[in-house]
């Protein structure tokens, strides 16, 4: 399989980890958009959350718990981001479900500049 978070997961590509067990890894995103940017996979390849089914979503709710405890160690007290982007015109760019967990600093809402009704 020739997918770039198959082959971190595995090992093939090095990646600056902040956990693994049997079932996630986590590590942190080569390009940052937070102070705190890091990645939590599952191992097994699931293209995104729109391939999950009853026999695999239980890895999500692993993950959850999986970012809770990275966040508490990693002092994000005041809060933090998760998100999950699926398909391309959502802004997945790699076809393996991932949660961007972003943290230590304000975030407002909505994410992203509007576009200006005059332009």
């Amino acid at each position: 399989m020739d997918c770039l978070f198959c082959k971190i997961a595995a090992g093939e590509i090095p990646s600056k980890k902040l956990y693994e067990d049997d079932q996630v890894l986590a590590f942190y995103d080569i390009d940052p958009q937070a102070p705190v940017h890091f990645l939590v996979i599952p191992k097994q390849h699931i293209p995104s959350a729109d391939a999950l089914t009853g026999e695999n979503s239980a890895v999500v709710a692993h993950v959850f718990e999986v970012v809770a405890k990275l966040a508490a160690e990693l002092g994000l007290k005041n809060g933090y981001r998760v998100v999950n982007n699926c398909g391309a015109d959502g802004g997945q760019t790699v076809g393996h479900l991932h949660f961007h967990v972003l943290g230590g600093v304000a975030m407002g809402w909505p994410p992203f500049p509007q576009n200006d009704p005059k332009d």
